[in-house]
């Protein structure tokens, strides 16, 4: 077991991913206390019987008071209600960060509302799955995942020993940790995660509005790729809301090459163009065979994908 990294994690927001990393910390042995703040009675009282946190309460800033760590896992639209309810507790010297999947937004939502005192250095943990709630967290939802940290541009003492701090937290919990610029980091998880979302919603919407199919049918026989879509498709809608909206620039802008790509494909369907159709997806094959090979997949053919977390 690990030593101690901080002394108090107060997690706000105790969703999936709050809940996996409570349950993290607490197997790796790397806080030492642990408060929640939610606003959901329901959820508080699932954190209750579940016994993940020492403490637990409704407001931020009871959560935070004293704690070393504080960890916004709310949607990313909440998050600015959150930390100015949070601002006045902080303890000086606290790291701040979130695990939210838009960067800049966050940036600058903690940039106007916290006080000076603090360390703040957003992050954003790229694992989860369709579930949601404190009861879908598990400890190994991190374990070969990437964390990705987009720090503040400062070069003082204080905040990169923060920095090697929370990048040693992260790492306790099995996560890779790169750092990276919080506008690249939008761009970057727009074409990986943002678009493959807004696809699978609007696909799955399109099936279950197709009058000449029904939808038992969709349902009834559901390829391998379109159950990929609904699993992808079953996600929060609020957090992935909140995701669109917070990224809006970075999506539109991917959304728009995608649509340039999209009318490519069609023409060449049209027109008979077998040889574009066989080099895209020649292209497109390479991209599946490399995310095998980084151990961010495995290649069992496994569409309902069982295994927890993926």
């Amino acid at each position: 077991m690990r030593g101690a990294l901080y002394r108090k994690l107060a997690v706000v927001g105790c969703g999936l991913i709050g809940s996996s990393v409570i349950r993290a910390a607490r197997a790796r042995g790397v806080v030492e206390e642990i408060a929640v703040a939610d606003p959901s009675q329901a959820v508080r009282a699932r954190v209750a019987a579940l016994g993940l946190a020492d403490s637990v309460a409704e407001g931020p800033a009871e959560a935070v008071a004293g704690a070393d760590l504080v960890m916004f896992a709310a949607p990313p639209l909440a998050i600015g209600a959150a930390a100015r309810a949070a601002a006045a507790a902080l303890e000086p010297g606290a790291t701040v960060t979130d695990v939210g999947s838009v960067k800049a937004a966050i940036a600058e939502v903690f940039a106007a509302v916290l006080p000076p005192g603090v360390f703040v250095i957003p992050g954003h943990p790229i694992a989860g799955s369709e579930e949601s709630g404190p009861d879908a967290g598990f400890a190994a939802l991190f374990e070969g995942r990437w964390t990705i940290l987009t720090p503040q541009a400062r070069r003082d003492a204080p905040y990169l020993a923060a920095l090697e701090r929370l990048t040693a937290f992260w790492v306790a919990l099995g996560a890779q940790v790169e750092l990276m610029d919080e506008r690249h980091h939008d761009l970057v998880l727009a074409v990986t995660s943002h678009l493959p979302h807004l696809i699978a919603y609007n696909i799955v919407g399109t099936a279950a509005d197709l009058e000449e199919v029904t939808r038992g049918e969709v349902i009834k026989y559901s390829a391998g790729g379109f159950r990929d879509f609904t699993r992808i498709a079953a996600s929060d809608p609020i957090m992935w809301r909140d995701v669109f909206l917070a990224n809006r620039d970075a999506v539109l802008e991917i959304l728009g090459r995608f649509t340039e790509d999209l009318q490519a494909l069609s023409r060449a369907i049209r027109w008979g163009e077998g040889d574009k159709l066989e080099e895209l997806f020649t292209r497109t094959r390479e991209i599946r065979r490399g995310v095998i090979e980084a151990g961010q997949e495995t290649p069992e053919p496994d569409f309902g994908r069982h295994r927890k977390g993926d």
